[in-house]
This record gives structure tokens, C-alpha cells and sequence, in this order.
């Protein structure tokens, strides 16, 4: 397949984005851009937000690590799945009886101002970091693969990608990506399903006979039985339990799409159809990597870990499954990067500018505001993306999105300390307290060896970090207790 022909693959892509756009974000105002003025479908919210939850590095690194892991990650995917069941009756009910746009005002209402800015604080952080890492990793398989051949440079590619995710999210934010999310899981999952058929053919294996072959290869090995071990059993289900928890039930990107739903019991309905979805398409990826494993050797291919899927794609597959392969890739890249963005904006607006509680302000300048943070939200994605190729490590990258699932942990500690104490913490002392977990962990996590010497933590570190954050709040609260209004 020439690079010409994914070019025009991708640039129609972008088309029919905009064109969804064009047609869900007509008389939108700030209420729509936020919370979709409560009226969005709540299968459709379900469904699209596969593919918010899981992104071009998903797509690519989880067929990856079955070389390396077996099935194992189904020990992280059960925990998800309590995970998920949690925030549908614990978190959703809190955030529709205050009926808030921003989850974080839960924190402000329970906690006071400077709890609810930290909790921001560390989710805006945290997703522009590990969003703009995401980016770059897909756009740099885009250019390496498509766009080098042709001459353009990565900055342009950076720039036009991001120009157009700002334009069809600018005016209508989450009314708009509702519909995106939902064409573009489709894109992945449609991806997924063919790429993993058109290898079944090849080795002339049905899907029975598929599995019964990577049993013979050692390749679906689910459970690790090493307490010493990151992947431990009850580590990973623990693990995936309070990720789940924080990452999606304490974060305003996907959140800002449940809360859109009109109703608590619709939003539930959501949240349940999405645990089933997920996991659905989560065991598929696995199977995908399994299938690349056993087709690998047949086809000569040495390749492992993240780079085995593009190579088998690029190397032996005819060109339709080429175009087919990046319609899933960018359709795993756009819904975190959009959504991402769109989060972002809101949380900063509501949050940390109090664009809601102004009332000095005309609904057209809380707009024009709204549109200035967002445009400001696409600069410094830009910039970051650019910076991360300047750098060329991989092992950066690596970093930060490690670094990124730190900041989670100030977050599991706040909502913690909210629902489950009746005391108020010294509200000026909740920034450096929400800090210092995060800094204690990362100090700890560099110094395991010598600290538990055979024993690694692994995934649970986020769980650490609400400890210590929960037990920091403690220390500098009181007893008196001011409920919710």
C-alpha cells in the first residue's frame, strides 16, 4: 500500500470527523461543550468510550505483551471489571445527587476550595502529560510509516492532527465527541476483529484450534503465583480494582461523558455495558497477540513486543488490511487525545477559573474564555509532542506515562477521605499533602531493593499513594464535619 493511499485513508478520516462536528455542535453553548446538556445515549456513551478508555498504545502494546506475559493481563481486566461495578454505585450516585459538571466540586463542597484546585491540579497534569505521550507514540508510527516517504516533517503532522481535533471539538466538547467515540471504537474494534480473522486464515486455524496452539506455545498463562512478583495474582486484581476506581471514576474525562447521560440509572446502564464491552474487546486484543506469536515464526518475522504488530501488518499483509490496520490505529488514537482535551478544558474552567461561579460574566464571555483555554490546551500538547520527538527516548516516554499513573493517587486519597471520614482537613495544607504522596512513592519505587529486597511493588503503588495521601489528611484534620449541600 503506498504511502499516498494511507495519506487519502487518513485525511477522509479527518473529513468525516469534522463532518460529525459539523452536525452534533450547531447552537452549542458551554452546557453542551461540558456535560452534553445531559441528553446524551447512554449506549452510545457506553460504547464510545472503549475507545476512550483504551488508545494507540493499547492497540499496539497489549497484542505485544503476550509474547512476554501470556494472558496475564486478565488478572489486571478482573479487577477492572470490580473496578467498574464500584464506581457505578459508589461514585456515580455521589455525583448526580450534587449534580456537578466538574467532578472535582464534589471536593470543594466536601473538603473546600484548595482540595477541589488539587484534585484538578493533579488530573490536569497527569492527562496532559500521559495524553500528549499517547500522541506522539501513534503519530510517530504515522509518520515513520506514511508520512517520512512523503516529505512532510513531524511538526506539520503534529500540528495538523491537533488542528484538527480542535476543530470538531471546539464548539461542541462533549456532544460532539459522544458521536466521534462512538465511529471511531467502531473503527478499532472493526480493525481488530479483521486483522485477527485474515491471520486465522493464513495459518488455517479456527478459533478453538487458535487457542488449543497457543496453550502448546505457552502463551496463555494467566495466573503468577510469585508473591515477590509485580504480577502477582491478588497484586494485579488489586490493582486493577483501585486504577478503575481512580482513573476512571475520579477523572473528569470520563466522567464529564457519564454525567451526560440524563439519568443516575441510565449512567449505571452505561457503566455496565462499558465493563462488558471492554472486556470483550480487551480478551480480543490478547487473542490478536497470541495469533501474531504463532504467525511470527511462520512468517519469518522476529519481531516482539510493540513493534510485532506493525511489522506483521506492514511486512505480509495485503494492502486493504493495511488501510485496515490504520483506520484501528487512528481510531485508537483520537478518542484520548479528544476527549483529553476537551477534559481538560473543562476541569480548568470550572476548577481553577471558576468560569460557573462567575457572575460578573455573560454566557458569551464565559464561551470566549472556554474557547482561549481550550485553544491554550492544543498549544501545549503541541509543544510536548515536539518536545518528546526532540528527545527521540523511548524510555522518556516510558517515564511519564509511569510517572503520570502517580498522580492518581492524591486523587484516590481526597475522594477517599471525603466519603468514607466525617472530618475536614486544614484546607490550606491539602496541596502539600496531596504532593507528598506522590514524591514519597516515587522515592520508594526507586528504592525497592533495598528497601523489600526480593519483593517488587508493582501496579499497587497507586494504591500506596492513596494511603498516604488518606493518612496525610488525616493527620491535619478536624473533627467537625460539614455535610454536602
Amino acid at each position: 500500500m503506498s504511502a499516498v493511499s494511507l495519506f487519502c485513508l487518513v485525511s477522509a478520516y479527518f473529513v468525516l470527523l469534522l463532518l460529525v462536528a459539523w452536525r452534533t455542535s450547531r447552537n452549542a453553548d458551554n452546557d453542551s461543550f461540558f456535560i452534553g446538556n445531559k441528553r446524551s445515549n447512554w449506549m452510545l456513551v457506553a460504547f464510545g468510550m472503549v475507545g476512550t478508555t483504551l488508545s494507540g498504545v493499547t492497540f499496539i502494546s497489549v497484542p505485544g505483551a503476550v509474547g512476554r506475559d501470556g494472558f496475564g493481563y486478565l488478572q489486571v481486566i478482573l479487577g477492572y471489571v470490580l473496578g467498574y461495578i464500584a464506581v457505578a454505585y459508589l461514585l456515580l450516585p455521589l455525583y448526580y445527587r450534587l449534580k456537578v459538571t466538574s467532578i472535582y466540586t464534589y471536593l470543594e463542597q466536601r473538603l473546600g476550595p484548595r482540595s477541589c484546585q488539587s484534585g484538578a491540579a493533579f488530573f490536569i497534569i497527569s492527562r496532559t502529560l500521559s495524553a500528549s505521550a499517547r500522541l506522539y507514540l501513534v503519530v510517530n508510527i504515522l509518520q515513520l510509516t506514511i508520512l517520512d516517504s512523503m516529505g512532510v516533517p513531524f511538526w506539520l503532522t503534529t500540528t495538523v492532527i491537533l488542528a484538527m481535533i480542535l476543530l470538531y471539538t471546539y464548539e461542541g466538547g462533549v456532544k460532539t465527541i459522544v458521536w466521534t467515540d462512538m465511529l471511531q471504537t467502531t473503527g478499532m474494534v472493526l480493525g481488530l476483529l479483521i486483522c485477527a480473522g485474515w491471520l486465522l486464515h493464513e495459518m488455517d486455524l479456527g478459533p478453538l484450534e487458535s487457542i488449543a496452539q497457543m496453550q502448546a506455545h505457552g502463551l496463555t498463562r494467566v495466573v503468577t503465583s510469585s508473591v515477590d512478583s509485580p504480577a502477582y495474582f491478588w497484586k494485579q486484581v488489586l490493582a486493577g480494582f483501585f486504577i478503575v476506581l481512580a482513573m476512571t471514576g475520579m477523572d473528569q474525562e470520563t466522567m464529564q461523558k457519564n454525567i451526560s447521560v440524563a439519568t443516575l440509572r441510565d449512567s449505571q446502564k452505561n457503566m455496565l455495558l462499558l465493563t462488558a464491552v471492554l472486556t470483550a474487546v480487551l480478551v480480543l486484543f490478547m487473542v490478536l497477540g497470541g495469533l501474531l506469536y504463532l504467525y511470527a515464526p511462520i512468517a519469518g518475522v522476529s519481531a516482539t513486543g510493540d513493534k510485532i504488530f506493525p511489522t506483521v501488518v506492514m511486512a505480509h499483509m495485503p494492502a486493504v488490511l493495511q488501510l485496515i490496520f490504520f483506520i484501528g490505529l487512528i481510531s485508537a488514537l483520537f478518542p484520548s487525545a479528544d476527549g483529553a482535551m476537551t477534559a481538560l478544558t473543562s476541569s480548568f474552567s470550572i476548577d481553577i477559573l471558576g468560569v460557573q461561579r462567575r457572575t460578573d460574566m455573560t454566557e458569551q464571555a464565559r464561551i470566549r474564555l472556554r474557547h482561549r483555554v481550550h485553544l491554550a490546551f492544543c498549544a501545549i500538547f503541541l509543544a510536548l509532542v515536539l518536545v518528546f520527538k526532540w528527545v527521540d527516548n523511548a524510555s522518556m516516554v516510558g517515564l511519564v506515562l509511569k510517572l503520570t499513573g502517580y498522580t492518581y493517587g492524591p486523587l484516590l486519597g481526597l475522594f477517599a477521605f471525603g466519603i468514607l471520614t466525617r472530618r475536614v482537613p486544614r484546607d490550606r495544607w491539602v496541596p502539600l499533602v496531596a504532593l507528598a504522596g506522590p514524591v514519597i512513592c516515587y522515592v520508594i519505587d526507586c528504592n525497592q531493593e533495598i528497601l523489600f529486597g526480593s519483593y517488587r511493588i508493582g501496579l499497587e503503588l497507586l494504591l500506596l499513594n492513596g494511603l498516604l495521601v488518606f493518612a496525610g489528611l488525616l493527620l491535619i484534620s478536624k473533627k467537625q464535619y460539614y455535610p454536602c449541600k
